[in-house]
């Protein structure tokens, strides 16, 4: 029988077109796809009608799937020699838990590959039109996930990200939006400090929202954004603005 292999494959961050053509050729060739809530469901029409697909969606409080039910499946249908897909929103190796499948693929003696995908807070931020770094504004990012918060893991040191970082980037975290901000202030942010929230970034239901630290709990709860958004927090935040006001103007030259 012909060895199976697994691909764990980035969909990138919700618009089908930012996928890779490395990942599209995958998808085209699956004999078995798994694939997350936040996939494009779109892309699944790419696969080969035969195709299985298995859907393991993860949504705040409720998962259709146990991680290791999923490497299971992942594990058995590559033993069987079938060319076995992993499709993950984003990027795998960002909050995306591809680590983790890799790692059982290769405990298992599984052939695998990882194949990267544009990850939300660079997808959604330039969608949004705000750079994660801007010369002048910012010459540093970090990447972190609100859902440490509450969590059983260690959670985020707020009070090394303040003093070290220009930009911050935040997943999963419109439901701790007040404790971040109670954090963020404690360790040395303003106030005035700009922010956005980018909900559905990159998809033809994007919405972006942009305030301060200190008005944007009751914008987010004035706009009922919930997830997926992604929180961009820092300087750069301006540049969106900037760009809105030159569109603007542009147009009534135009006009």
């Amino acid at each position: 029988m012909k060895p199976g292999s697994v691909a764990i494959v980035g969909a990138g961050p919700g618009d089908p077109e930012l996928i890779t053509i490395k990942a599209m050729l995958r998808i085209q060739e699956a004999d078995v796809i798994l694939y997350d809530r936040l996939v494009n469901e779109g892309l699944l029409s790419y696969a080969k009608p035969e195709t299985l697909r298995i859907y393991c969606g993860k949504s705040p409080g409720h998962h259709s799937m146990p991680q290791e039910r999923i490497e299971q499946l992942m594990i058995q249908y590559a033993a069987d020699g079938n060319k076995v897909v992993r499709l993950k929103g984003g990027d795998p190796f960002v909050f995306g838990r591809g680590g983790e499948e890799a790692l059982a693929m290769a405990e298992a003696g599984i052939s695998y590959e990882v194949i990267p995908g544009i990850t939300s807070a660079i997808g959604a931020a330039a969608s949004a039109g705000i750079p994660l770094t801007h010369r002048g504004l910012a010459a540093s990012f970090a990447i972190v996930t609100g859902s440490r918060c509450h969590g059983h893991e260690s959670p985020v040191r707020w009070d090394r990200l303040v003093n070290s970082v220009d930009t911050i980037a935040i997943y999963m975290g419109i439901s701790q939006f007040s404790d971040i901000r109670e954090q963020l202030l404690l360790h040395g942010k303003k106030g005035t400090t700009p922010v956005a929230v980018i909900e559905n970034g990159t998809t033809s239901r994007q919405r972006t929202v942009t305030g301060t630290l200190n008005n944007m709990e009751k914008l987010l709860a004035v706009m009922n954004i919930s997830n997926p958004a992604l929180i961009i927090i820092g300087e750069v935040v301006k540049v969106r603005e900037q760009l809105l006001s030159l569109e603007s103007e542009a147009r009534s030259q135009i006009g």
